[in-house]
């Protein structure tokens, strides 16, 4: 084996949120015309919980506390021919504003569980969006329960 040949793979690591209020889920539309959770890159120095709720306040001005991770999964974007390890948490809303739009996204949304299997969205957000609803649905039966 010739060791001068190895390159270590670089990927970047994203971190989104997902957040469901009064049933519904916050959803972006990226440049590439897909629909995405909010998050981004984590910065030295934060927590994984801590970057979560930072990009989601930057990208829609709204306060999440983090909940439980929900998912992990390498991501391959063929638009831009890179590899991204995204990690999902659930997120509980603390206030009762609307989103706001930033510069990063076309559009914002909020959509029904049964709205989110239709849009152009990579599979593995939907898993995650999926079995965050099945966790708040379970909660809830516990409560009630």
């Amino acid at each position: 084996m010739d060791h001068d040949m190895y390159r270590p793979q670089t990927f970047s690591i994203s971190i989104k949120g997902v957040v469901v209020r009064d049933g519904k889920v916050l959803l972006l539309r990226n440049e590439r015309e897909e629909w995405e959770l909010p998050g981004g890159r984590i910065e030295i120095g934060e927590t994984p919980e801590e970057c979560v709720a930072r990009e989601i306040f930057e990208e829609t001005q709204w306060k999440v506390e983090t909940g439980p991770i929900l998912d992990t999964w390498m991501y391959y974007i063929n638009a831009v021919e890179k590899h991204v390890f995204i990690v999902t948490y659930g997120c509980h809303p603390t206030g009762n504003t609307q989103p706001v739009l930033s510069h990063e996204h076309k559009e914002i949304g909020l959509f029904n569980e049964d709205e989110v299997l239709l849009l152009v969205m990579p599979e593995g957000y939907k898993r995650s969006i999926s079995t965050w609803y099945a966790r708040l649905r379970g909660d809830a039966s516990e409560l009630t329960g």
